[in-house]
C-alpha cells in the first residue's frame, strides 16, 4: 500500500490582479515542505498537479526543497473552482462589506453562500462546470492514483479539490466540505492511504513543516 500526499498550493496573490501566482512567502512555504518531506525519508513514485500556475509553481518549489521529484503529470480535474464566478452567479453586483475593516471575512461569507448555491445546482457560475462535473474530475484523479500506482504519490492542488477528495472518502457533502475547504492552510498536507479498492484518510491539513523553525507569519490561509 502507498500513501497519497495531497498538498494545497502555497500562498497565492490574494487581492492582486492575478491571484494565480505564488507570493514570495508561498514559494518559501513550499520549499520548506520539500525539505521536510526529504528529512522524513519519503520517496515518491509519481508527482501530479493541477494545471494552474500556483499548482505548477508550488510543485516546482517543493521539488527544489526536496532535491527533485518525478516528472509531473498535470490533471485539469485538480484545478480550483473560480471563486469570483461562484460569488457573481449569486450576486451579479457583489455587495460591499458592512464594515470596510471586515473585507476579508466578508469575502469568505459571500464565497460560502455562492458555494452552497453552486453545490445545490441553483446557480451556474460563468465559465465553470456543474458541481457534479467538478466532483467527477476530482474522483478521476483519485482513481488515477489508485489504479496506476502502488507507492507514495505527491499531488498538488487547491482547497476546493482537496476538500472534495476528503468528502468523497468520508462520504461528506455540502456544508461539511465547505467547512474543510475554508479551514485549509497554504502548503498543508492531507494524507490518504491507498489500496487497490479505496482511499482511507490518514491526516488532514497538516503543517508540520511550518510548526518549528519558521516565523508564525508563515502560516496562512489564502
Amino acid at each position: 500500500m502507498g500513501t497519497l500526499y495531497l498538498v494545497r498550493h502555497g500562498q497565492a496573490s490574494f487581492g492582486a490582479a492575478d491571484y494565480d501566482q505564488l507570493s514570495d512567502l508561498g514559494f518559501l512555504q513550499c520549499r520548506r515542505l520539500g525539505e521536510y518531506l526529504r528529512a522524513r525519508g519519503l520517496s515518491f513514485e509519481a508527482a501530479i498537479s493541477g494545471t494552474l500556475k500556483r499548482h505548477v509553481q508550488s510543485l516546482e518549489a517543493i521539488s527544489e526543497g526536496y532535491g527533485g521529484v518525478p516528472e509531473p503529470t498535470r490533471m485539469a480535474g485538480l484545478n480550483e473552482f473560480d471563486g469570483e464566478a461562484v460569488v457573481r452567479a449569486l450576486y451579479p453586483e457583489i455587495p460591499p462589506p458592512p464594515d470596510p475593516a471586515d473585507s476579508f471575512r466578508h469575502h469568505f461569507r459571500l464565497l460560502r453562500e455562492g458555494l452552497e448555491a453552486w453545490m445545490a445546482g441553483s446557480t451556474a457560475p460563468a465559465g465553470m462546470p456543474a458541481h457534479a462535473e467538478f466532483v467527477a474530475g476530482v474522483s478521476q484523479a483519485l482513481d488515477h492514483v489508485r489504479e496506476r500506482h502502488a507507492g507514495d504519490v505527491l499531488m498538488v492542488s487547491s482547497g476546493g479539490p482537496i476538500s472534495t477528495a476528503v468528502g468523497l472518502v468520508l462520504g461528506l457533502q455540502g456544508s461539511a466540505v465547505i467547512d474543510l475547504n475554508l479551514r485549509m492552510r497554504n502548503s498543508a498536507v492531507t494524507e490518504f492511504q491507498v489500496t487497490p479498492r479505496r482511499h482511507v484518510l490518514v491526516s488532514f491539513n497538516g503543517i508540520g513543516h511550518l510548526e518549528q523553525g519558521v516565523p508564525a507569519g508563515w502560516i496562512t490561509h489564502a
